[in-house]
């Protein structure tokens, strides 16, 4: 039996709706870096950017 591997990505939150004008925005914390991104989905295009923190520092979840 193959083992199960954890998954590197895990989402922490997540509001709207993909088919709203706004989009569905998502956080998403890389498990191995740490680092917080944002996706943002509106319809069929999408994107997704590293947040950042005031100083210009990555926002990083240990």
């Amino acid at each position: 039996m193959k083992e199960k591997k954890p998954k590197r990505f895990q989402e922490v939150s997540t509001e709207g709706s993909a088919l709203s004008e706004s989009g569905c925005k998502t956080v998403i914390v890389d498990t191995q870096t740490g680092v917080n991104y944002m996706h943002i989905k509106c319809g069929y295009s999408g994107s997704i950017t590293p947040l950042y923190n005031a100083d210009g520092s990555l926002v990083v979840t240990k």
